[in-house]
């Protein structure tokens, strides 16, 4: 990241999204009666169970699998799903807490200039597209560490891809592309 810019660029964790099996049979009816915070959803075989602290929401399925979403770090998506497991235990199943794992992250991250998306898009053909009377953004997909970007015209682009590691390399791969492709400054009067 250093094409003549010395400033590191900030990028915002805005979910993370994890699994995990709680390894039993989970009735559905007596969680939606007994637990704390829940919506039920019989038409689609699931319960929404929400946390305060940290900060998610969890899709519960008679099978024992869960998957969490709305954290803003790993960490605290692991620390979510295990105080969801142990909410489950206190309703009295047998819950193991087991094959947990990350699989999507997504971030946000602002570039500190404007971005010309035609001459991004013409650039990087076969990795970019770009449809303006569909999407406002360029859609750039880095299929070796399954990453994508989103790439607005104002600089903000987003980023989603299995892990936090991932969403941070893709990252460092795109700014220079994106560099080359900058708006020209316009001074104000």
């Amino acid at each position: 990241m250093d094409s003549g810019n010395e400033d590191a660029l900030d990028i915002i964790i805005t979910n993370v999204v994890a699994t995990f099996r709680t390894r039993c049979h989970l009735n559905l009816r007596l969680i939606a009666l007994e637990g704390v915070n829940v919506i039920y959803k019989p038409e689609v075989g699931k319960v929404l169970m929400k946390l305060r602290k940290p900060k998610i929401t969890a899709s519960i399925w008679s099978s024992g699998k869960i998957i969490c979403t709305g954290a803003t770090s790993e960490d605290e998506s692991k620390v979510g799903a295990r105080r969801l497991a142990r909410t489950l235990q206190k309703l009295g199943f047998r819950v193991r807490f087991s094959d947990y794992k990350v699989v999507n992250v997504l971030a946000v991250c602002s570039m500190p200039f404007s971005i010309r998306l035609i001459d991004f898009t013409k650039k990087n053909r076969p990795i970019a597209s770009y449809e303006p009377e569909l999407h406002p953004a360029a859609t750039y997909r880095i299929k070796q560490i399954k990453a994508t970007v989103q790439v607005f015209s104002t600089g903000s682009i987003t980023v989603t891809g299995p892990n936090v590691q991932t969403v941070a390399t893709a990252v460092e791969q795109i700014y220079p592309l994106l560099f080359e492709c900058q708006k020209p400054l316009v001074p104000r009067k």
